[in-house]
């Protein structure tokens, strides 16, 4: 199980890196201080966790699941709205850290409890 816990976070690194280098080649549309603020911003679904463990979770997982991010991207694609493109950029980023670093989609248990283990766990 650690293998394949190992390949998720390998793959969020790859998201990671994917989505900054798409950002990266786009024609800037943020001042460098609001992309730093758009690429933090799913972590204030944190706050949901205050209505309880389920709705927190998952209040938690829809803002940090992949496919939120690359909807937003192909949208601002389709409907010629660069900035829209790169709001999913940076979301898409967000998420793709997140999983390389061990933060996982949380479970209804707690925060702590996560799809790539539990955080703060050693060994």
């Amino acid at each position: 199980m650690k293998d394949v816990i190992v390949w998720q976070r390998v793959e969020g690194g790859l998201v990671f890196i994917a989505a900054l280098a798409f950002y990266g080649q786009m024609t800037p549309v943020l001042p460098w201080w609001a992309a730093l603020l758009v690429f933090f911003a799913p972590d204030l679904s944190f706050f949901a966790y205050g209505a309880g463990a389920k709705s927190g979770a998952w209040i938690y997982n829809l803002a940090h699941v992949y496919a939120l991010g690359v909807g937003l991207m192909a949208l601002g694609g389709l409907l010629g709205l660069p900035l829209l493109s790169a709001l999913g950029a940076l979301w898409l980023a967000h998420s793709g850290f997140d999983r390389m670093l061990g933060y996982g989609l949380k479970a209804e248990t707690g925060f702590k409890d996560t799809h790539l283990g539990r955080l703060g766990k050693t060994g």
